[in-house]
C-alpha cells in the first residue's frame, strides 16, 4: 500500500546479501561488517565528510519500509543497531551516534529496502549541512575491517 519501488526493482541490498556484485550494486562483500541468518550490517557506499564509518543495518528478507517490516525482524535488527553503535563508539572514539531510518520519497528513502543508518557523530561535525559522497571500495573495506576486528574481539 505504501510502496514506491518501481516494477521489477533490483534491490541492491538483496543482491549484496546474496553475494551478487554487479552494476546495480555499490556495496561489495568486503563492506559487510556483520552477517547473521536474519540481519546484515555493512559500510555504506556513501559517507558524510566528517562522519566516516556510517553503517547500514538491514533485514536479510526484502521489505521496503517500516510499514512492511515483519515484527520478527525488529528485535534482531535493533539489537545489531545497538551492537554497531557501541562498536562505533570504541573504534571511532565518536562523541555520539545518530540512527536514521527513512520511509517513502517524501521521507528521503532512496533504496527500497528497509534499512537503518548508524553514524558516528562529533561536536561541530556539520552532519546535517554536509552532503554525503561515494567512498571508494578500498577505503570502505578498511572501515569494515576495523569494525569486524572489534566485533570479533567482543
Amino acid at each position: 500500500m505504501y510502496n514506491h519501488a518501481p516494477e521489477n526493482y533490483l534491490c541492491p541490498f538483496c543482491l549484496l546479501i546474496r553475494g551478487i556484485e554487479n552494476e546495480h550494486t555499490y556495496a561489495m562483500h568486503t563492506d559487510i561488517v556483520h552477517h547473521t541468518p536474519t540481519v546484515t550490517a555493512f559500510i555504506g557506499s556513501h559517507q558524510w565528510p566528517n562522519n566516516h564509518g556510517n553503517v547500514i543495518v538491514v533485514p536479510n528478507e526484502h521489505c521496503e519500509n517500516i510499514y512492511d517490516l515483519p515484527l520478527h525482524f525488529a528485535s534482531p535488527l535493533h539489537e545489531l543497531v545497538k551492537t554497531i553503535a557501541l562498536a562505533l563508539k570504541t573504534v571511532y572514539a565518536c562523541e555520539g551516534i545518530s540512527t536514521r531510518q527513512h520511509n517513502e520519497p517524501a521521507g528521503n528513502q532512496d533504496v527500497w529496502h528497509y534499512h537503518v543508518h548508524v553514524t558516528p557523530r562529533y561536536t561541530g561535525d556539520e552532519f546535517y549541512s554536509s552532503q554525503r559522497a561515494f567512498m571508494p571500495q578500498a577505503e570502505r573495506a578498511k572501515h569494515a575491517q576495523r569494525l569486524r576486528a572489534y566485533l570479533v574481539g567482543q
